[in-house]
């Protein structure tokens, strides 16, 4: 297979997640979204087919003719030449085209490994270059990851090779996930400090940087990065449990496939949630000890560090000083500024004094926030909101007439201060018919932890928007919520699409949903 697909597993999800966009552009231009053809409604990640030389898993019978140009399950000459095709019902076509893709997309993923290692991590120029400690941190466990996808890719091969029609893969990928797929955790919680040894590396190490730069220019590598290499696991990880949420959608209902279907993706979100978790914890302790250094307390001291808690938000607001009466009053002192510092559980609010430092004069648990927008009051009072303690630090009930410096500054910081107060649009949670949906068409990397980082074709709900540029999302593949720029994706205007991406979405979270139903009756009792 490995030798069969000429595209290395960037291109090959490039590739894809663009088709991905086109068709649901075509599909919201249309009327009718049942008109759309098989081919245009599932776009396949297979693409090229030219031959490279490198070393690949036992190939399988069905791909062993690496002269054949398809990219599709249907366009296997195999599957043409059976007459298969005149029999089985279009639903069943599409199920085949979805789990020929995770196969595929397996082969060409394990290529992108194999070169990392074989080109990158193997070079002996760049061994002497690398302190032992240093190899490690940058290549982590890849060669576990390497052999993990071997294994799972030779269960998959066998599996197709078995018979034309192919059963079921959606078995493999639950077995490969409960016994094997430990060591993604282990890379991808290595991420923050691998991003960082090679930028120091790169920095610091002139023979480093000029190896790296001359090993890129290989063409083995098609003009990508190192870095783009490093991810890849990553990015195969949550790529996979979207290959069985498009197998999952198209397996009959209440069949012993969509059983598996969901165990197995219930796995995968399992180990994606734990990836996640283990970047994020790293970063978080480093960011809670930093700002512990800079906090001053004027009121009673909090200790800011704990392994549950994390920043969401921080940033300088403008604090409206005096009685309500001076609101009319045209002057410069009317605002002053003061700094939040937003925790999961914890607000604390402070001045900024010098020497980069924060004085604390109130704070409040998270749960005893409120917030409250002013009606519009003219130009001065324009993007000011009310934030209420129900209890502040000396335990009674406080208020600040809070200005932001933009309507989304100000959005931004309502939302995160009262997560559950209603958002503009409500949440498809709460089984809405209808509501705006927003596809992704540009990568979006968060800068603020309120932010959400996008894939290219993510589908998001759209829960609030400003008039400045900027949407407040839920993503449907994962329910993950933040801002984002609203110039990263373009709305999604059939209704019927947008029905029929709730549909899905509803389908593929359905055991989470009768846990929570369970868990619910069970809490109540």
């Amino acid at each position: 297979l490995c030798s069969f697909l000429g595209l290395l597993y960037q291109e090959y999800r490039d590739k894809s997640t663009r088709e991905e966009i086109e068709t649901r552009r075509l599909q919201d231009s249309q009327t009718d979204p049942e008109e759309t053809s098989p081919s245009e409604e599932t776009p396949s990640e297979a693409e090229s087919t030219s031959t490279t030389e490198n070393k690949a898993p036992p190939q399988i019978n069905l791909l062993r003719n690496s002269n054949s140009r398809f990219n599709l399950w249907q366009d296997l000459p195999e599957v043409q030449n059976s007459g298969v095709l005149s029999i089985l019902q279009p639903d069943e076509i599409k199920l085949q085209e979805a789990m020929f893709e995770l196969v595929t997309s397996e082969a060409s993923y394990y290529k992108s490994l194999n070169l990392l290692v074989s080109h990158f991590m193997e070079n002996e120029r760049l061994k002497k270059i690398l302190h032992q400690s240093e190899a490690h941190i940058l290549f982590s466990n890849v060669l576990d990851v390497m052999a993990v996808s071997e294994r799972f890719l030779l269960d998959l091969e066998q599996r197709v090779e078995e018979n034309i029609v192919i059963s079921d893969v959606c078995d493999i990928v639950y077995q490969h996930t409960v016994n094997h797929f430990s060591v993604y955790i282990t890379y991808v919680s290595n991420q923050t400090y691998q991003e960082r040894t090679y930028k120091q590396l790169l920095q610091d190490k002139p023979a480093f940087r000029e190896v790296i730069s001359q090993l890129e220019l290989d063409p083995k590598c098609k003009g990508l990065s190192f870095s783009s290499f490093l991810i890849l696991p990553f990015q195969r990880i949550t790529r996979l449990k979207l290959l069985v949420q498009n197998i999952l959608k198209k397996v009959e209902e209440k069949s012993d496939r969509e059983s598996t279907a969901l165990d197995a993706h219930k796995e995968l979100e399992t180990v994606v949630k734990a990836c996640n978790e283990g970047v994020r914890k790293m970063s978080r302790t480093e960011q809670m000890i930093s700002i512990q250094k800079k906090l001053e307390f004027k009121i009673k001291s909090v200790p800011i560090i704990s392994h549950s808690r994390w920043l969401l938000k921080q940033g300088e607001l403008q604090q409206m000083n005096g009685p309500k009466t001076s609101r009319t009053l045209r002057t410069k002192k009317l605002f002053r500024e003061i700094y939040l510092f937003l925790f999961n559980d914890l607000l604390v609010i402070c001045r900024q004094i010098p020497g980069d430092k924060y004085q604390v004069f109130d704070s409040a648990p998270r749960g005893l926030l409120r917030v409250e927008e002013l009606e519009d009051q003219g130009q001065s009072l324009a993007n000011v909101f009310i934030l209420r303690l129900l209890e502040n630090a000396d335990d009674r009930e406080a208020s600040y007439m809070l200005k932001a410096s933009s309507q989304s500054e100000m959005k931004r910081w309502m939302i995160s201060l009262a997560p559950n107060r209603r958002t503009k649009f409500v949440s498809f949670t709460s089984r809405l018919v209808d509501c705006p949906q927003i596809q992704c068409v540009h990568p979006y990397v968060a800068q603020q932890p309120d932010e959400l980082s996008l894939e290219l074709a993510d589908v998001l709900n759209i829960l609030d928007k400003t008039d400045d540029g900027w949407i407040f999302g839920e993503r449907l593949h994962d329910q993950e919520r933040g801002w984002f720029p609203s110039s990263m994706g373009e709305e999604i205007l059939n209704p019927k699409i947008r029905a029929q991406n709730l549909k899905e979405c509803f389908r593929v979270h359905k055991s989470d949903d009768s846990q929570r139903r369970k868990l619910g009756s069970r809490n109540r009792q």
